[in-house]
């Protein structure tokens, strides 16, 4: 290890900042935001430095002087010549400050690294001066899977620690630390619900026996969007990292499993039409088991779980169990289909209006859709599991009201690397799905915007009928 991590009050010290420009700029932004007041040194300045540290910084228009550095602690210099950056880091570094010297690592006692700041929690990443851009790199990496209110939680702990250190023996207390940061504490606090952490908090230290108690379980319904990773959102990468047990969904891609932690347990669940793997009253009853044993059990459900996801029906099947849980929501299929393919869902010149349909309904039954509200003009329908029926549908509403040659889209596996897109019209969009013979999950779009996604992105479909079935 070539440098020392080491953390600073910056408000404690005295902060000197050598020249007028850019890099004094963001030199100085990064010590204010941690609540310094840095002086600032300058025969002149740049419009934007004075406008942005006029009322957080002093701002001195002159030639740095050697008086300048007396009693400070961290100097850096960020406009001056090779000869006289050498010049002034002699004198700071007399002087007893810690010098840094913008872009001459030789003249640099400290460097600023990449800060991740999480209000209580501070990370912090340097790559020596040899690679800022790579160090850049690291950091949205890490802010992808650090919560949001990370820092939330951790002044929560502290807040807690003297109750926590009179109540929990020495042997037990990491125990129960573990306990209320992996279970509903920590669920509640990184959620923003910190009231409800705060009375958990409570709960949980008046209990009869907190040395012993065991750890409260709770379930997360979360949506795993339509199968392409970088479309998880930061809070389902996060909870894929602390799920104890994960059920998850036939629509589930093996690269968004493989971002759970390694030793989860993984339970496939998975549904397809008339062809239930597990029943739902027992998915329901093995989410309920696994929480009642004081696991993070995550339900992983393709797309968004409320969204024909039956994620409302679990949600209230486990809160009626007694058991705490929380709904992640995911990018629909509908919205991750369309932005795969460019169709705008709705368009101020085709379409003031979208609207989700199921193409089944439950227990496989035929649904009871009002089609001629449907077919109504200036509106896009878009049809989760209807590819089967597509043929019935486009019939419904051409007999509705619906233009039979109004554009029509399918798309299968959206949003993947095995993603097929077609376009037709209404009246063919039957003969199109049967002559694709979709095998993964088809998403339907009918209506005006459907003839406007990159026609690059879309297949040519294999037919008997060209002069009716385009692409």
């Amino acid at each position: 290890m070539k440098q020392f991590p080491l953390f600073l009050n910056p408000a404690a010290i005295r902060i000197v900042i050598i020249g007028g420009g850019e890099e004094a700029q963001r030199k100085a932004r990064l010590f204010c935001a941690e609540g310094a007041t840095p002086e600032i040194i300058a025969p002149t300045f740049d419009a934007g430095l004075i406008e942005e540290f006029s009322g957080s910084a002093t701002l001195t228009k002159r030639e740095a002087e050697a008086s300048d550095f007396d009693d400070a602690r961290i100097v850096v210099i960020a406009d001056a010549s090779p000869d006289e950056a050498r010049r002034l880091y002699d004198i700071a570094h007399g002087a007893g400050a810690l010098v840094n010297v913008v872009d001459q690592p030789d003249l640099c006692d400290f460097t600023t690294p990449s800060i991740i700041d999480r209000g209580e929690i501070v990370i912090a990443i340097s790559t020596n001066g040899a690679a800022p851009v790579l160090g850049q790199k690291l950091r949205g990496q890490i802010e992808a899977i650090a919560p949001p209110r990370l820092g939330d939680l951790a002044a929560l702990a502290r807040d807690f620690r003297d109750s926590v250190k009179a109540k929990i023996s020495p042997a037990a207390r990491r125990a129960f630390w573990r306990r209320a940061l992996d279970g509903e504490v920590g669920a509640k606090a990184l959620a923003g619900d910190i009231t409800g952490a705060r009375e958990a908090m409570i709960a949980s230290l008046n209990t009869n026996n907190p040395d012993t108690d065991r750890p409260k379980g709770v379930v997360h319904i979360v949506g795993a969007g339509p199968g392409d990773p970088d479309l998880l959102t930061l809070r389902a990468h996060r909870l894929l990292q602390e799920a104890d047990v994960i059920f998850y969904d036939r629509l589930v891609t093996d690269e968004i499993l493989s971002l759970a932690r390694r030793d989860a347990t993984r339970i496939f669940v998975g549904k397809a039409k008339s062809n239930h793997a597990v029943p739902q009253e027992e998915i329901e009853a093995q989410l309920i088991a696994a929480a009642k044993e004081g696991k993070v059990v995550v339900r992983l459900k393709g797309g968004d779980p409320f969204v024909f996801g039956r994620g409302g029906e679990e949600l209230a099947t486990v809160r009626a169990a007694g058991i705490e849980a929380f709904v992640t929501p995911g990018v629909t299929a509908a919205t991750g289909c369309a932005a795969a393919t460019g169709i705008p869902l709705t368009h101020r010149d085709h379409a003031h209006a979208v609207t989700f349909v199921t193409g089944h309904g439950k227990g496989g039954r035929d649904i009871d859709t009002d089609w001629r509200a449907l077919a109504a003009l200036g509106q896009t329908l878009v049809i989760y599991m209807g590819a089967s029926k597509a043929g019935e549908i486009a019939g419904a509403l051409i007999s509705a009201g619906r233009d039979p040659d109004t554009p029509a889209a399918f798309i299968e596996n959206g949003a993947r690397a095995s993603q097929r897109a077609f376009r037709t019209t209404l009246h063919d969009l039957g003969d199109a799905v049967d002559a694709v013979a979709p095998s993964g999950p088809t998403l339907l779009v009918i209506g005006e915007v459907a003839a406007l996604g990159d026609a690059a992105l879309f297949n040519i479909i294999e037919t008997h009928q060209p002069e009716r079935l385009s692409a």
